[in-house]
């Protein structure tokens, strides 16, 4: 019996984790970077180990401190999540070594499947389809495009598309350093980029009794930078045939390596029909809500019944209806999927929805690891209703901090590919990104509730300084958008410019009441600093987000915060990795072309010059620690 569990993990896995040993009784151990000291789900935890440093090499990657943090915690068994060690072979036979239930596979079962090139040799012995791998060294424009991937490790690190045979080179030199980064093994191998293909998993537990479950179908295909955004379960307009050939090729695969616990096998099917083994994951995966919702069950629960040597029913429950998880990413979509930073001051959703969360209101989203707020997972009996309730849950969320990718999240979920199941495939958002992250949308009367909020505010706490009926002008900005608003709040009641069919009914410094066009309104106002929140019901029939994020403005700007025209600043914190090589202050550089690499939550983003110019100015070396804004390169596109 296992009574006391350390989770070698972080954040949402291990709050996840912690749940489900609560309900069954199970004393629970956190371990913690000094960077997750204050996070909650150290504090859910009944006892805490903390791991010296921040960096994950220094912290959740250090084996031997998990090992000897479980046992000054008292600890008798050890749950690895996902990502960092979950799939370390090593660290699991350290772990049965030291006296301690692994709750996972055996090692030699991970080893069989912790290089993507060995285990797609062992799955060719198996009788499982794959794709042939291509000697990088010999590929040609025929060849393309081309997949960059990690041998180890997943989660999009390490991975690059290639489809220009010039830019082989630098792909693999990314992906190389990436992975070295992320999972400590540098190995990457290429094949062929199946265009138009979807990404299907099958879900499998398997007992040491001799007993696999296939716990049905995921279809992950809508993706960016080749890491999931949202997955749903069952896979949707797979023939019966297909669905069927998926579940043997995965119960051989779990029983060529003798596969004990939780696992996924990943298939990319192509729009022909066939199926590529592409890897198995030897731990849970991040979307395994959507199959416990679909069959019912806890997988968590099941990994530790199967730890302690308990046998699996003969069959698993059978699957009902439709589920559908969203990853809410602190990510700028429209930049290039720009990780944020800072702080996350509310996050809340409306009942109905389950949502898997590592963070609370007032946590500091850093940089030290990745990007995921969280996961909101909807349930219904049928797959159009499942869609319909994750998007409108996602709409009325209250989300106030970093930017998101909350709206692309909605847009995509009422997208028309995305509503005809049979239009789905990996190539998703490399056709819709521009059109879902267009910034066509009149954020004006939202700004208007903004300021009239500020007017309840002042009003309340000291009074206006001028006549109320007096005219009154707030600027607001928003991305690059800025609004002007100009009103009078008169013994009339509201005159403002440019919203001749407004009338406000009610204002206070944390909700106002429009009627707009005849339909009444309530918009729920928040401030932190300089950002005004602004949060309205969704209006039927518009695409306009109901949801805004504005900076106050003031009144006089400060002339020193302009920076020089051409300026790259710094988009995040985050470290300089790479300067492109031979590049010097008085190069001559051509648009788009990469000048730096900064890595921050785990990923290289790539910093390429604005305009053809002049680099006149290059500040920053190999190794330096960055904040936002700070000055990396000046590129005067007049010289």
């Amino acid at each position: 019996m296992i009574r006391s569990v350390l989770v070698a993990n972080r954040g949402e896995i291990a709050r996840r984790v912690f749940r489900t040993c609560r309900e069954l009784g199970i004393s629970t151990v956190a371990v913690h970077s000094d960077a997750d000291a204050g996070a909650c789900f150290v504090q859910e935890a009944d006892t805490a180990v903390r791991l010296p440093g921040e960096a994950p090499a220094d912290t959740y990657l250090r084996g031997d401190l998990i090992v000897a943090a479980a046992r000054a915690a008292g600890a008798d068994a050890v749950h690895p999540g996902y990502g960092f060690l979950s799939e370390n072979a090593g660290f699991a036979a350290a772990v049965a070594a030291a006296g301690l239930a692994w709750i996972g596979p055996p090692p030699a079962a991970i080893e069989a499947m912790a290089s993507k090139t060995r285990a797609k040799e062992l799955m060719a012995a198996a009788g499982v389809p794959l794709l042939a791998p291509v000697d990088p060294g010999a590929a040609t424009a025929a060849d393309l495009p081309l997949l960059v991937k990690a041998a180890s490790g997943g989660g999009g690190r390490g991975m690059r598309l290639v489809t220009e045979l010039a830019a082989l080179d630098e792909e693999l030199t990314t992906a190389k350093a990436e992975a070295a980064a992320a999972f400590g093994d540098g190995e990457v191998f290429v094949e062929p980029y199946v265009v138009g293909g979807r990404h299907v998993e099958v879900q499998i537990l398997a007992d040491a009794h001799g007993t696999v479950w296939t716990l049905g179908t995921r279809d992950c295909s809508l993706q960016r930078r080749h890491q999931k955004v949202i997955e749903e379960a069952p896979a949707p307009a797979l023939p019966d045939d297909l669905r069927e050939t998926l579940h043997r090729a995965a119960d051989r695969a779990a029983r060529a390596i003798d596969y004990r616990g939780a696992g996924t096998v990943e298939f990319l099917v192509s729009a022909d029909g066939r199926a590529y083994f592409l890897e198995m994951n030897t731990r849970l995966q991040v979307e395994h809500p959507v199959t416990e919702a679909v069959h019912g069950l806890d997988l968590v629960a099941l990994q530790l019944r199967v730890a302690e040597g308990r046998p699996l029913d003969g069959e698993p429950p059978r699957p009902h209806g439709h589920a559908v998880e969203a990853r809410l990413y602190a990510e700028d979509p429209a930049a290039d999927w720009q990780p944020q930073t800072g702080t996350l001051h509310r996050l809340a959703l409306p009942d109905g929805v389950r949502l898997d969360s590592g963070v609370r209101d007032g946590d500091t989203i850093g940089v030290h690891y990745d990007p995921m707020l969280a996961k909101v997972i909807a349930w219904a009996p049928s797959r159009d209703e499942a869609v319909r309730k994750l998007a409108g849950a996602l709409e009325r969320a209250a989300i106030h901090g970093p930017v998101t990718n909350r709206d692309l999240l909605v847009r995509s979920l009422r997208h028309p590919e995305f509503t005809d199941p049979g239009a789905l495939d990996t190539g998703f958002y490399d056709r819709n990104l521009a059109a879902l992250t267009a910034d066509g949308a009149d954020g004006g009367v939202f700004a208007l509730a903004a300021a009239l909020a500020d007017a309840a505010g002042r009003s309340r706490f000291g009074g206006f300084r001028n006549v109320p009926s007096g005219p009154q002008t707030k600027t607001y900005a928003c991305g690059d958008t800025e609004y002007a608003i100009r009103y009078r709040l008169g013994r009339d009641g509201l005159s403002a410019e440019d919203f001749p069919g407004v009338r406000l009914l009610t204002h206070g410094a944390d909700e106002v009441v429009l009627e707009v066009d005849g339909v009444r309104r309530r918009f729920a106002v928040a401030r932190h600093g300089d950002r005004v929140h602004v949060d309205a019901p969704p209006l039927n029939g518009t695409d306009t987000p109901c949801a805004w994020t504005f900076t106050a403005l003031p009144r006089f700007p400060d002339p020193a915060a302009r920076t020089e025209p051409g300026s790259l600043l710094a988009p995040m914190p985050g470290t300089v990795v790479r300067i492109a090589p031979g590049l010097t202050e008085g190069d001559r550089v051509e648009a788009g072309q990469p000048l730096l690499w900064l890595e921050a939550m785990k990923m290289e983003h790539k910093i390429t010059a604005p305009a053809a110019g002049t680099l006149t100015s290059l500040p920053v070396h190999t190794g330096r620690q960055v904040e936002v804004g700070t000055l990396l390169a000046v590129v005067d596109a007049t010289a």
